[in-house]
């Protein structure tokens, strides 16, 4: 079964679309398609921007509980990784491609561009799209 990090990005972009390529990772995940994988990291990244106000209006407090509990309960969690500096672009996405290495992901899945640019040859970046498409 392929093992995928998945950005936290990718996890807001499905709850404030539920049709889009986002939400399509997301309900792969749930029907047993790939293994997600997590770490401490990522989960409080993704909880602190889901808390952000400026979702409250789009985003309820069940919708956020019932990510992470499904995150928590379902994907694999993998201790955060040491992460060295330079990594990528951003310094605050190095712990991503860490884990990605660590956990020896099959893809690293993300709308973040910085990521998607960056040529990591031992575990592949897509977009949320490309992943879905991939063969």
């Amino acid at each position: 079964m392929p093992r995928v990090v998945v950005d936290a990005n990718v996890f807001v972009a499905a709850l404030l679309s539920p049709r889009g390529a986002c939400a399509q990772v997301l309900l792969g995940w749930t029907e047993g398609e790939y293994e997600v994988i997590v770490s401490p990291l990522l989960l409080a990244e993704l909880e602190r921007v889901l808390r952000r106000p400026k979702f409250a209006g789009w985003i309820s407090a069940a919708e956020i509980d019932g990510l992470l509990d499904a995150l928590r309960d379902d994907a694999t969690l993998h201790g955060d990784p040491s992460t060295e500096p330079g990594l990528t672009r951003d310094p605050k996405d190095d712990y991503l491609v860490a884990l990605g290495l660590a956990s020896e992901a099959d893809w690293i899945v993300s709308g973040d561009a910085d990521l998607l640019e960056l040529e990591t040859p031992n575990v592949p970046i897509v977009s949320p799209r490309a992943f879905l498409e991939r063969d």
